[in-house]
């Protein structure tokens, strides 16, 4: 009898994975991407906060002049 021959390195997988270096170039720009994203949104959910906490502290001074409005000139 014959013994069946072992699976190729990546038979088990369905689909597997080419590697070259324009594909890790590809990764780490789309990573650089992300991380760019996810700190804007940081640093605006950041911004935000501090414009709420300093409303909040001028209204609990019971001040009526918190927010500005802008009024055109005429």
């Amino acid at each position: 009898m014959t013994e069946p021959l072992p699976p190729k390195p990546d038979a088990d997988h369905p689909f597997p994975r080419k590697q070259g270096p324009d594909e890790d170039r590809h990764s780490n720009v789309l990573l650089l991407v992300f991380f760019a994203v996810i700190v804007g949104i940081g640093i605006w959910l950041l911004n935000a906060m501090m414009d709420a906490r300093k409303a909040d502290e001028c209204m609990s001074q019971g001040r009526r002049d918190c927010t500005p409005i802008n009024v055109p000139s005429r």
